[in-house]
């Protein structure tokens, strides 16, 4: 087929399933949408050897679409089955990525089974995760032999192969040891039984976050196919099913960490829809950003034992070096610390730190004094930030030991695993002991590699119009103890898309909700790397929803300003406490921050605190069944939400007749990325707010906003507390962008009046 032809084909695919399934119904924006997707696919050239021979200088053709779809268009199908008809017919496979679970489980649930028993053809499909879903069986095994103080099946010494983050390592133990002994047992026998397949999503009751990473698969300590029980393994058993599986649907977590592997299809031979993707760029700076410990230095050590000791069994001589390199790390790691404390000490809450860069116990507990996290289980961070990405001198020197030292360390941690590898391979009868010399190493290496990471990108100078990188030392705390901390990000998530992954796609549609910003898609372009590029093109398609008349924005005007947070909280709770009382059914209150969620949740009455649902309280699915079984027998059930509960939250019908929005969703003014950003655009003589600050927060108001109206038959009111709103220039730039919902004005005092 010729390019019109496959477009055609792909959207008649489309259109055949709307005739054979009587559930669903034509909806034009829809089917526009099919049809951009169709002629995207259609255009671009796959393979290897897609440019023509006869043509060696031509590349081969791109095509990339953005597409805003408002809700209630029906995505996921207008992008499903013209792509997949395409990816059949190009002898090819579709890639789908998300950001979130609910999204995943939707798809790989019901719209692509829901296709599959509609196809001419038949396909598989797969849900792909990383290795940290998985249970590792030998790591359960030397986990349930530790704890229960008897030698392994090897016979070797016992040592725990997990290290957690230092912050995790922190935490006090929700359960003794007894209690994480009949936990993991209780996880094996589970896995022997077959009852369970090693997969933490399908268990009924996930263990503690501690508990599970213990018995993780990890990549750094995963000997894949070299591994004893290799074909048992439950990771690589959901790996061989991604092989024969034509539709593979990921989270951008996972896409990004893998480019360059062989995890996935390869991004240049595959049709790649990428939803939800106005969370591709936040993503993408997690992703590429980089922190080290300069506090807890004592892996450095036990990585070299382990190293020298593994080394010496496979008579390697060239680590006999690694104790040099160790020692220079930990001197020069010492070092930094001790001169970022000497310059950095009073932005860091005058934290004091010894010679040696170990916190003692009164500093660590002065800390937590002085942040206020003592007793609330978060982590919280005094942050100091290298204005303009400069590094100052005094830190050169020690940075430079610490990248020579790392990188030495690094190479030969490489060799050592090299042979490790191979003698797993020729001695197959101690492959299990082996494995877990592997295990030992791996589990620390990842602190070796971000440690050498981190003092790259801290030694990246900035030149003149070049994107700095955001640097910043913080001092955390959590729970009973501190560390410092260095960090180091990239600050443009377009260009780092641009260099990790757009090089790669042939052909990709990128599709959400929430795309475009006072009705133009420039900032998304920007921050997702596609802007400049003649290959992408970009469509709205408006919701078939008839906002006007489903629902309203009430407008609340306060005496306090929002920017003044005692006052306006103060206000903001006594107002939602009135507002709450009228609730007849659903409702979902969007908090901006914990001390707003915590102090509505201490000035709730009592008639009320029986009615709220308050998250991380329960886990979310428990507290979403919940709050559907009160509605459904017609009680009040009021779910108090964070940012998360924001986006991708769908409740449709009386589930959320009234949304509360305490106050306009800007992203935090301390964040060290953002403020590394601003400070740039400003040098440049930009303006941060209109070009950074205000499209994304009109992007995070709207899918907050989505949470209200989920189908054509609701009814729902939105509340908004931030007068700003509607007494702003700003705000009118953000109702400009929100569904064009009855607008109504309270003035103080006024009561509730629900619709």
């Amino acid at each position: 087929m010729d390019k019109p032809e496959l477009a055609r084909h792909a959207l008649a695919s489309y259109d055949r399933l709307l005739q054979l399934d009587p559930g669903l119904r034509p909806r034009p924006g829809q089917r526009l949408m099919a049809e951009q997707v169709a002629q995207t696919f259609s255009l671009a050239d796959l393979g290897p050897t897609a440019a023509s021979p006869a043509l060696p200088g031509v590349k081969p053709e791109r095509a990339v679409a953005v597409i805003q779809a408002g809700t209630g268009v029906g995505k996921s199908l207008a992008y499903c089955a013209p792509a997949l008809a395409m990816a059949l017919q190009r002898n090819t496979r579709l890639l789908i990525s998300t950001a979130t679970v609910a999204l995943q489980e939707q798809l790989v649930h019901k719209d692509l089974p829901a296709l599959a028993a509609q196809s001419e053809q038949p396909f598989r499909f797969a849900l792909a995760k990383g290795r940290g879903r998985y249970v590792c069986k030998l790591k359960l095994e030397r986990q349930l032999s530790r704890l229960g103080g008897a030698r392994t099946s090897d016979g070797a010494a016992e040592e725990d192969v997990h290290e957690d983050d230092w912050f995790l390592e922190a935490q006090p133990a929700p359960q003794g040891q007894s209690d994480d002994l009949a936990v993991l047992s209780a996880l094996q026998t589970e896995l022997a039984s077959g009852r369970w397949g090693g997969d933490l999503d399908t268990l009924s009751q996930a263990p503690d976050g501690r508990v599970w990473q213990s018995v993780a698969v990890q990549a750094s300590s995963c000997a894949a196919r070299h591994c004893p029980v290799y074909h048992q393994c439950s990771y690589f058993q959901q790996r061989k099913e991604l092989v024969g599986a034509q539709v593979i649907v990921v989270n951008h977590d996972l896409l990004l960490s893998t480019l360059g592997s062989r995890t996935l299809p390869e991004l240049d031979n595959c049709l790649l829809v990428i939803d939800e993707a106005h969370h591709l760029p936040a993503v993408a700076l997690e992703q590429f950003a980089s922190r080290m410990d300069l506090s807890r230095l004592g892996w450095i050590e036990r990585l070299a034992q382990r190293a020298l000791r593994t080394g010496a069994s496979l008579g390697l001589d060239e680590l006999a070096a690694v104790p040099g390199h160790a020692a220079a790390l930990r001197s020069a790691m010492q070092e930094l610390a001790r001169l970022v404390v000497l310059q950095f000490g009073t932005e860091l809450g005058g934290v004091p730190l010894s010679q040696s860069a170990s916190a003692t116990a009164g500093a660590r507990q002065a800390a937590l004094a002085a942040s206020g996290a003592a007793g609330t289980g978060f982590a919280t961070e005094r942050v100091a930030r290298l204005g303009a990405g400069q590094t100052p001198p005094a830190l050169l020197e020690p940075l430079n030991a610490l990248l020579r030292s790392a990188g030495a360390f690094i190479d030969l941690l490489r060799l050592l695993a090299k042979a490790l590898r191979a003698e797993m391979r020729d001695q197959p009868q101690q492959s299990r002991q082996l494995a877990t010399q592997y295990a030992q190493l791996g589990s620390l290496t990842p602190r070796l590699e971000a440690a050498h990471e981190t003092a790259r990108l801290l030694l990246q100078q900035p030149t003149e119009g070049a994107e700095p990188v955001a640097k910043w030392f913080g001092w955390q705390s959590a729970g009973a103890d501190a560390a410092l901390m260095a960090h180091a990000s990239p600050t443009l998530p377009g260009s780092t898309l641009r260099q990790h992954l757009w090089g790669s796609v042939r052909t990709a549609v990128l599709t959400s909700a929430t795309l475009s910003s006072g009705g133009r898609f420039d900032y998304f372009l920007r921050e997702s790397g596609l802007d400049h590029d003649p290959d992408v093109c970009a469509l709205e398609v408006p919701s078939p929803f008839d906002f006007s008349r489903q629902g309203r924005i009430v407008l609340a005007s306060t005496r306090a300003d929002p920017k003044d947070a005692s006052a306006f909280n103060a206000e903001l709770v006594c107002s939602l406490m009135q507002d709450l009382a009228c609730v007849r059914h659903g409702a979902l209150v969007l908090f901006t921050s914990r001390l707003q969620l915590r102090l509505a949740c201490e000035a709730l009455p009592p008639a009320l605190r029986p009615l709220v649902l308050v998250q991380n309280e329960l886990p979310r699915q428990r507290l979403l069944r919940l709050h559907t079984e009160r509605v459904a027998t017609g009680q009040p059930s009021i779910i108090f939400g964070m940012q998360t509960f924001g986006e991708g939250l769908d409740l449709p019908g009386r589930l959320c007749e009234d949304l509360f929005i305490t106050k306009l969703p800007f992203a935090p003014p301390d964040d060290p990325v953002g403020q590394a950003r601003a400070e740039w655009l400003r040098a440049a003589g930009r303006d941060p707010f209109q070009e950074l600050v205000l499209p994304a927060a009109a992007i995070r108001l709207a899918q907050w906003v989505g949470r209200a109206i989920r189908t054509e038959d609701d009814r729902a009111q939105v509340y908004c507390y931030d007068r700003r709103l509607h007494q702003s220039r700003f705000g009118q730039q953000l109702l400009a962008g929100l569904p064009p919902f009855e607008r109504v004005l309270r003035p103080l005092q006024s009561a509730f009046a629900p619709l």
